[in-house]
């Protein structure tokens, strides 16, 4: 294979003390050069600067859509980049950068529904480009180097990061928020975590520090991510809209504002930026470890740019890893990607010694972890919608050892503590299954999905109806395990009664495998599963042996 030419001015020697960044960028490099497809992808048009006449004619057009934070650092790269006529293979480039939320982006390429009219992206963090994947139909994306970092934290006004210690005093992750969730001076608020990869690495990062504490560290974080869901906002411009400003008096002791909340450190040096003595926020770093926002570049239905369009992306990803435009991105409170950064900005941002701003970065979460937690938060904060199905089979009558209780008289128990967690907006129904349990269906609804709170036919909730329907419950003598086809159908229902903004899901609760001969098979089922699937009506399948 030839050798490819590199674009005008790409430096000879990028970042010598980053040798990794180095080859990731020499590998992309390769894959752009060799993109060459027919069809241009839509170019913006203009900008805030104009070009030289020597460059009008010929300039490549690109957009780009960047997290809100980082935007208006980037738009100042391109902006100098378009005055100072900065040129990929003799062609000057004109970057239209927009900001716009990454959880949006995320969820429009995921969708696939329409052709993107940007070809650069930049996200506050590495989770949105895993989202963004989708499920078959998505926009590709192809991931490129970190251009900058920040640190997630707890910010406090002056008087409640005092009555913690701060800065003197340091704390884990669940040290921290349990003394926030403890102390009547300090209400603690975050950005949607669904929303927000500040809030999702920070509720992750606690759920991992209070699983090293020990005892039941899920139930510690539930109440966690359940008082955060008390004084939740959409992102993480308007969680900084929702602080009191201390020493204000009134704002101070209104309950409605929070005098805490988790975010990055750019965020906080931004707002200390346009704030004044006691409007100004204190950062503790916890000393487990701050996850990093990452703020990857990534390049948007790469197949279709044109071999221009590709190298002038890849010229303006170099660029925003060159001196001047690091620098500028400190200017606006980003650090180098590998999260080090200089005291000054620290303390602008509102950290002091001793507080450990200049340790490590905590372990990125996988993307495992990231979904579970999500998972996690969603169950704890959404109303639920559950399709309740219990095994009635024979073998539910089976003595539990050392418990003198069948399984079916454990599983009874068991839904009906479960009950009483439940709120009056939770909707709940109940199926039961075995063999030929109506007619040659193996399953059969006793209580329709319904909200816990609504008034029951005949007198009495719908609560009341169901937990009596769950004492009632019986195994049906000679009864088989029909699993499959209860499975199947019982999702099918579950999809088509789906009420958006619920937490839709079928729970399964049974004692054997299947054991109907006459039933679908397994891998027919899962096959037919995948194939009914649709992202639009997410519901999941959470089966309890």
């Amino acid at each position: 294979m030839g050798r490819h030419s590199l674009p005008d001015d790409y430096p000879t020697d990028v970042s010598g003390d980053r040798p990794s960044n180095r080859r990731r960028t020499v590998a992309i490099a390769t894959t752009l050069v060799l993109a060459v497809v027919a069809g241009t992808a839509v170019a913006a048009q203009g900008g805030l600067l104009s070009f030289s006449k020597s460059c009008e004619d010929s300039a490549v057009h690109l957009a780009m859509v960047a997290s809100p934070d980082i935007a208006p650092s980037v738009r100042a790269v391109a902006d100098k980049a378009r005055e100072d006529d900065l040129r990929s293979d003799g062609h000057c480039f004109d970057v239209k950068v927009t900001a716009r939320d990454s959880y949006k982006v995320a969820d429009a390429l995921a969708g696939g529904t329409s052709t993107p009219d940007y070809q650069m992206w930049l996200p506050d963090s590495d989770l949105w480009l895993s989202r963004a994947k989708g499920t078959g139909d998505a926009v590709p994306i192809t991931p490129g180097d970190s251009v900058a970092s920040s640190p997630v934290a707890l910010a406090m006004v002056p008087s409640a990061a005092k009555s913690l210690g701060w800065p003197k005093k340091k704390y884990s992750w669940a040290e921290l928020t349990a003394a926030a969730m403890e102390s009547d001076k300090v209400r603690l608020g975050s950005a949607d975590p669904a929303r927000s990869a500040t809030g999702l690495l920070a509720l992750t990062s606690i759920g991992a520090s209070s699983e090293k504490q020990g005892g039941d560290s899920d139930t510690r974080v539930a109440a966690t991510a359940k008082l955060l869901a008390q004084r939740m906002s959409d992102g993480d411009t308007q969680v900084l809209g929702t602080l009191a400003g201390d020493g204000s008096g009134a704002e101070e002791g209104n309950p409605a504002r929070n005098q805490a909340v988790l975010l990055s450190e750019q965020a906080a040096f931004a707002h200390n930026a346009e704030s004044s003595g006691a409007g100004k926020l204190n950062l503790f770093y916890p000393k487990d470890g701050t996850p990093l926002l990452d703020y990857p570049f990534a390049l948007v239905n790469e197949d279709r740019l044109s071999t221009g369009e590709s190298r002038a992306a890849l010229r303006f990803m170099t660029l925003l890893s060159e001196d001047g435009s690091q620098r500028t991105l400190r200017e606006h409170g980003f650090r180098t990607t590998d999260g080090t950064a200089a005291a000054k900005l620290v303390a602008s941002a509102g950290g002091r010694s001793p507080q450990p701003y200049a340790t490590s970065p905590a372990v990125a979460p996988s993307d495992e972890t990231l979904q579970e937690t999500l998972g996690m938060w969603t169950i704890t904060v959404q109303s639920a919608r559950l399709t309740t199905v219990v095994d009635a089979s024979g073998s539910m009558a089976t003595i539990v050892p050392g418990r003198n209780q069948s399984r079916m008289d454990v599983t009874k128990a068991s839904l009906i503590q479960a009950l009483n967690q439940f709120t009056p907006n939770d909707e709940i129904g109940l199926w039961e299954f075995a063999t030929r349990l109506d007619g040659d269906k193996d399953y059969r609804r006793l209580v329709a999905t319904s909200r816990l709170g609504a008034e029951a036919k005949g007198g009495g909730t719908h609560r009341e109806k169901l937990a009596a329907a769950f004492s009632a419950l019986q195994p049906v003598p000679d009864g088989a395990t029909g699993l499959y086809d209860t499975t199947l159908a019982a999702y099918k229902e579950a999809q088509r009664t789906y009420v958006k903004g619920k937490f839709n899901a079928v729970v399964i609760l049974t004692d054997g495998s299947n054991q109907d001969d006459r039933s679908i098979s397994r891998s027919a089922l899962i096959a037919e599963l995948k194939r009914i699937a649709d992202p639009e009506r997410p519901v999941p399948l959470l089966a309890i042996a």
